[in-house]
């Protein structure tokens, strides 16, 4: 398929330097580029690149301030890279091949089960009984769908997701492959020396327009629902625990924890391998960075921060200068008390 920087422009709202006419056919990213390709530039660390590129269009930030002429028609937004996503999603829809439906031959539905019809079922699926699929939702093959499972329209399900009875799965959803939803919380009560378990009776219900990376572990709530709220995205190796609550439009990074009962808030952005106590609130707008350790509550909204113990982001930046200055510290402490010494032995004499 091509397209010219014309029509380009037009979808994304941009403004064009260059040949409007200039076509393309494919994707690369700038560093890669050859004629044909569109790409874009939101991160100045590769500028660099522009100057050299063979792409033919490229998509650069209305802020951008050229240092010399460039090969590419260039087109100017506000934000390239929110516009390469808008572009990326239609060539997706232009090229997505129809949905499929029915069930295949070695997949198990219960006779109990809903299945909408336009629904698909990859085969070694197994759904259980009174479980509920809407309307062109896909499950690939290999996976288990428990007893009770509503899962809404048109969501996927990738290869190998276990869902475990009773959980809520919301309409324009996908969850990527390994991941499993409503296994048991860790709850164990210490009794004569050894733990008993702590039986898990609730559920997860995820909402709509959720996306749930590869191998993540969202576990059922003791009582009542474990709820990932909507429009969050869960990147791959994330741990959700019991009764835990993530607010709408929040985005978690890989390898993340949350440890049981945590309350987070809406637009909450959480870096990969981060760590959150349990039965603690995380106010909306937070931002925690990556590896960082949170042990208390976040009350005020849109705060930053990191370390372990997580503290305020930008006092981390000043204590950070401090560090690094600390050997020519410790040189003019030494020699202030040198010379304070010396004052005192002549005082002395």
């Amino acid at each position: 398929m091509k397209f010219t920087a014309q029509q380009i422009a037009t979808l994304v709202q941009g403004r064009i330097e260059g040949d409007a006419q200039t076509n393309v056919q494919s994707f690369s990213k700038i560093e890669e580029s050859k004629d044909g390709d569109l790409c874009f530039l939101a991160n100045a660390k590769y500028e660099e690149y522009l100057y050299s590129s063979e792409a033919s269009v490229v998509i650069v930030n209305e802020s951008l301030s050229l240092r010399q002429a460039v090969k590419p028609a260039l087109i100017r937004v506000q934000d390239a890279y929110a516009a390469f996503a808008i572009l990326l999603q239609t060539y997706q829809e232009l090229t997505a091949k129809k949905p499929k439906s029915g069930k295949e031959e070695m997949a198990v539905v219960h006779p109990s089960s809903n299945i909408d019809e336009t629904a698909y079922i990859g085969s070694f699926t197994y759904i259980s009984e009174g479980a509920t699929i809407g309307k062109l939702s896909q499950i690939y093959p290999n996976c288990f769908i428990g007893e009770h499972v509503t899962i809404g329209d048109n969501t996927i399900i990738y290869p190998g997701v276990t869902i475990y009875k009773g959980c809520v799965i919301g309409t324009n959803c996908i969850i990527h492959a390994g991941t499993v939803i409503g296994s048991d919380g860790f709850g164990f009560a210490p009794e004569n020396g050894s733990f008993k378990k702590i039986p898990q009776i609730g559920n997860v219900v995820v909402e709509d327009d959720v996306e749930i990376g590869a191998n993540c572990t969202i576990d059922r709530a003791t009582m009542g629902s474990t709820r990932i709220r909507k429009g969050v995205k869960l990147d791959n190796l994330i741990q959700v625990a019991h009764n835990v609550e993530i607010g709408e439009s929040t985005v978690i990074a890989s390898q993340a924890g949350i440890s049981g009962s945590a309350k987070i808030g809406k637009q909450v952005m959480i870096g990969g391998q981060a760590g959150i106590v349990g039965h603690i609130s995380i106010a909306d707008g937070s931002k925690i960075n990556a590896q960082s350790g949170v042990a208390k509550e976040i009350l005020q909204p849109n705060t930053s921060i990191t370390g372990s113990p997580a503290y305020d982001y930008r006092s981390s930046l000043k204590s950070q200068v401090v560090y690094r200055n600390l050997p020519d510290l410790q040189k003019r402490i030494d020699e202030l008390e040198r010379r304070l010494n010396k004052l005192n032995n002549n005082e002395t004499n």
